[in-house]
């Protein structure tokens, strides 16, 4: 994944031997099989996002960053992989090893910074509904992973003057690589930082955040959007019936079983990026206190594998566990005709909640965020004894406050 390492300097290091043919197969083969699907469904995920307009909610704004990440992955680290494979040396010259590099550090770390911020998100959205309000915004979510990504630009510009080209000279032939300008003894504060910031901390906010997500989820009943809390105690105290209050519940359970969904699918990427980055990350460390490196082959296979496969496999997570991301992967690939982009069976209630909301002076983009995994919602969510009087597809606003 890194550069290599080199503990010699520009002297004979006996006779060169190139890689075996079992493992130059399975190394193209597993790296181009993983690389080309994790590029695919990572490029998916973005234009997904980017091109469906209820797709563009705070959560899926910081896993277009995670996206971005995982492509910088995959071609800035699987591509020289396959090279190095076929021919044994570095083939991109001194600006392709700076960039190279750059760009490695930049994807991994980014990625990790994203999963951080949907953490916290989730956390706060589902934690302290009150507070996500203001919080969990779109605009909000932009800002911060432009911060997230200005944030890891620099930090990984020293790559630049750390990373050098480097003569192997063996017996039998001069072979170049891209390796570092000093002895890897000299980068022990630098492995160090990057195993406690971008691997140890999120991982340990991580698993104190989900678990205070799981008491609420799981453990307790889960809280109510304050709009919600606030339509409930207004009917109670008004003695509305008891129909009206059971299709209320209804509602209000798909909505905490849609919160379990999403939060499950981001907890289910947290423990993947925990144990496919485990044996690179144990690696690094080991290797910082020998004298000299382990650098067996098929195991640095084995651990660039586990890379790329973490980066390759967030997609496919969101497929299976997501049926918003289900339905729109399917509307992506089918180019026949189109449905809107919101299912008619709830965009009722959706439109009511969102003018509701607008009416006050707050913004929507947390509420979306809350019922974007809605399976089949009831229609009869705003059924009652009073029900607001519309004749227009946009209910005034003096309707929606006479409903309250």
């Amino acid at each position: 994944m890194e550069n290599t390492t080199l503990s010699q300097d520009n002297r004979t290091l006996g006779p060169w031997t190139d890689y075996s043919t079992e493992y130059k197969a399975a190394s193209i083969i597993l790296v181009t099989l993983i690389c080309g699907i994790g590029i695919v469904g990572n490029v998916m995920v973005i234009l997904v996002v980017l091109t469906t307009k209820h797709m563009r909610t705070p959560t899926n704004c910081y896993l277009v960053s995670l996206a971005v990440a995982d492509l910088m992955v995959l071609t800035a680290a699987g591509l020289p992989n396959i090279t190095d494979s076929l021919f044994g040396e570095w083939v991109y010259g001194y600006a392709g090893c700076l960039c190279i590099t750059y760009l490695q550090y930049l994807g991994i770390n980014a990625s990790s910074c994203s999963i951080t911020a949907f953490t916290i998100e989730r956390y706060i959205a589902i934690c302290h509904p009150i507070k996500a309000q203001f919080m969990c915004t779109l605009s909000r979510a932009k800002k911060i992973t432009v911060v997230v990504w200005t944030l890891t630009s620099l930090y990984c510009v020293m790559w630049f003057y750390l990373s050098d080209t480097q003569e192997l000279v063996y017996d039998n032939i001069t072979l170049i690589t891209c390796a570092y300008k000093v002895s890897r003894n000299l980068y022990l504060p630098i492995y160090f930082t990057d195993f406690a910031v971008f691997y140890v901390v999120p991982l340990m906010l991580a698993t104190v955040l989900y678990g205070l997500i799981a008491r609420i989820l799981f453990l307790n009943p889960l809280p109510s959007d304050p709009k919600e809390n606030t339509k409930k105690w207004k009917r109670d105290s008004s003695l509305r019936s008891n129909m009206t209050n059971s299709k209320s519940s209804a509602c209000s359970s798909t909505t905490a079983t849609s919160r379990r969904q999403v939060t499950k699918m981001l907890a289910v990427v947290v423990i993947l990026f925990a144990l496919l980055w485990m044996p690179y990350r144990t690696l690094v460390v080991v290797n910082s206190f020998l004298e000299e490196a382990y650098l067996d082959t098929w195991f640095l296979l084995f651990c660039r594998l586990c890379i790329y496969l973490n980066s390759a496999i967030n997609p496919i997570i969101y497929n299976v566990m997501s049926q918003k991301f289900r339905a729109a992967f399917r509307k992506l690939c089918h180019c026949g005709p189109q449905r809107s982009e919101k299912p008619p069976s709830y965009s009722l209630a959706l439109t009511y909640s969102v003018i509701k909301e607008t009416s006050n002076g707050e913004s929507p983009d947390h509420f979306t965020t809350e019922l974007d995994e809605l399976a089949s919602p009831n229609v009869e969510f705003l059924s009652g004894k009073k029900r607001p009087s519309f004749k227009s597809p946009t209910m005034p606003d003096k309707a929606v406050l006479n409903s309250a």
